[in-house]
């Protein structure tokens, strides 16, 4: 069976990670996908990667180069995209950068550039899938937050603060959009072998796992699969929700 099959769904920050992984897990189930990204060649690598995952050959999968924190860039983009595939049933704000420091050393060009790529992308998207999906009295939107924006971490104000705000704005857009059969929830992943958390030292990861019940660093395709059930119908009674997938480590 495939939970996603008739399906179209855009996934930002798709070219690597946890966003390639839902592409993958998407076109698996049935989805035609289209994937935002800034590297051309790594966006071109993912495209051929996702494609190898398609259920059916008739699946369709594309790319468009875009900064998601620029607002007139992504109107430009979604309109260009809502022309050529008719409509977005499944929305994932995936793409998020980290420039980490402690408060009194984090420059302004830093704090800025966080909150735009992580929060106001967030907000970019949903506002210009907001009225196609009304209109259409159907549509999901699935952000990726962090248990970061749960617990806060020293280091890291201005991804916790960006990811906390992704968490409050999902809850509230969920309360505007229920009326219309659109849904609006997040996922929140732990620590994942990612380009993020690969350059860790084994120390740092060694103390990580102490604090993880399950005693391993989660997978992209954990945070996939937790997707899935939030785009599928199996989700059809769920709004307003963040979803922890963290091996245990904030309960």
């Amino acid at each position: 069976m495939q939970l996603l099959k008739g399906k179209k769904a855009l996934i930002t920050g798709g070219t690597a990670g946890i966003g390639k992984a839902i592409a993958c897990l998407y076109v698996e189930q049935g989805a035609d996908v289209v994937i935002f990204g800034t590297n051309k060649e790594r966006a071109d690598l993912a495209v051929k990667e996702i494609e190898a995952c398609r259920a059916n050959p008739e699946q369709k999968v594309a790319s468009y180069l875009v900064n998601v924190s620029q607002s007139k860039e992504v109107d430009a983009t979604v309109e260009q995209l809502l022309k050529s595939w008719g409509q977005i049933d499944i929305l994932v704000n995936n793409a998020g950068i980290t420039r980490d420091n402690l408060l009194v050393r984090m420059s302004e060009e830093d704090w800025d550039l966080v909150v735009d790529v992580n929060l106001k992308s967030v907000y970019n998207l949903c506002r210009a899938f907001a009225r196609p999906m009304m209109k259409a009295r159907a549509g999901t939107i699935i952000n990726i937050t962090s248990v970061i924006g749960l617990t806060g971490n020293a280091g890291q104000v201005n991804y916790a603060a960006s990811k906390s705000g992704m968490i409050g704005f999902t809850k509230s857009l969920a309360k505007e959009l229920a009326s219309r059969n659109v849904r609006a929830n997040c996922v929140a992943p732990g620590y994942i072998e990612t380009q993020m958390t690969e350059g860790l030292s084994d120390q740092i990861k060694e103390s990580i796992l102490t604090k993880i019940p399950l005693s391993r660093i989660g997978k992209p395709r954990d945070i996939a699969n937790a997707a899935l059930y939030l785009a599928s119908d199996l989700a059809s009674y769920v709004t307003g929700q963040v979803i922890t997938v963290d091996g245990g480590m904030v309960m």
